[in-house]
């Protein structure tokens, strides 16, 4: 891979500054945060975690036609001024517009990376990062197994210990359940979500087992209370949405994991825990994209589609994001 630019050393061996830069939806932000965190464990290194906004309609204009965007960020909008980063790592959209104006403000100072597909030639960009599936070729692109995370194995255990006393004492095998929800590919129609429920309630009725279940916001809410419904029903703990977030330290405890396949993010995350990774059938139509992923992750010996069963296999943990930082 030969790169577009360089990362500058910082001046008088002063952290690296980062700044990771997305809508602030989970998705992209894990995306970035997790890459520039990569990054940190490499070289010390100050992480700024930038959510943009923009004003009115002004974000569903062509990003040809986004002039002066700086000034069309909204009031609680992080702003992009002044002193520039050493390196921008950004994803989606509102990232894109900036991305493409940094490396001119900054004077290449700034290494300028993109997470995902940026839909430009990545050529006007220092570093590209897509998933493989989307088959995005160049010479600074550096295509990687599904999505850049946060899941480290020090985030586990430390997440494994906040919620040890309603994780431990559970009923071993442990199954992790993550469910996704609606998009353009996929959905979770209420026949779908009981007959899922029923599956994964069978599995670990028969495997005496226990369930740790949390869910999208994106799952629809007939389908949660379903689901939630039925895997109240065994032991476990099915998290409501009050509260801290268990949802590292479910992968921490599990023993299997199952996931609907609507997510690469959730996909990624869970292979890089080494344990195995159960792929959940969901309606609509599919995605040729999530397709090839899956394929990925079982060739890596790492994710097989759930057949009803709890059937246990070991693969090295997926170390993607890692991979991405140190290139």
């Amino acid at each position: 891979m030969a790169l577009t630019g360089v990362a500058p050393a910082p001046a008088n061996d002063r952290p690296l500054t980062i700044w990771a830069v997305s809508d602030g939806r989970a998705g992209m932000e894990s995306q970035v945060l997790g890459l520039a965190e990569a990054v940190a464990r490499l070289t010390p290194a100050a992480i700024e975690n930038k959510r943009l906004k923009f004003k009115g309609f002004y974000g569903r204009l062509p990003t040809p036609l986004q002039l002066a965007p700086r000034a069309m960020l909204t009031q609680d909008s992080a702003r992009i001024e002044p002193p520039w980063p050493d390196l921008w790592i950004g994803a989606g959209r509102m990232a894109v517009t900036f991305a493409l104006c940094m490396r001119a403000w900054t004077h290449g100072s700034t290494f300028v990376v993109q997470v995902q597909d940026p839909r430009w030639p990545a050529g006007m960009f220092d570093m590209v990062v897509p998933p493989r599936h989307d088959r995005l070729s160049g010479p600074n692109v550096f295509a990687i197994t599904g999505s850049p995370h946060r899941v480290t194995p020090e985030r586990l255990r430390a997440e494994r210990a906040a919620f040890a006393d309603r994780l431990e004492d559970l009923p071993s095998p442990r199954v992790a359940v993550l469910i996704g929800g609606k998009s353009r590919a996929h959905d979770l129609t209420p026949a779908r979500a009981i007959e899922m429920a029923d599956e994964i309630a069978g599995a670990v009725g028969r495997a005496g087992g226990s369930v740790m279940a949390t869910f999208s916001r994106r799952t629809p809410d007939a389908a949660r209370e379903l689901i939630a419904h039925r895997l109240a029903q065994l032991p476990g703990m099915v998290w409501d949405g009050e509260g801290p977030n268990p949802y590292f330290a479910f992968l921490a405890a599990a023993d299997h994991i199952l996931v609907t396949e609507d997510s690469a993010n959730m996909a990624t995350e869970e292979t890089s825990t080494g344990k195995p990774v159960h792929v959940l059938r969901m309606a609509g139509r599919g995605a040729d994209k999530f397709a090839r992923l899956h394929a990925e992750l079982s060739e890596m010996g790492a994710a097989r589609p759930f057949d009803g069963t709890l059937e246990s296999w070991s693969y090295p943990p997926l170390t993607e994001t890692d991979r991405a930082a140190a290139e």
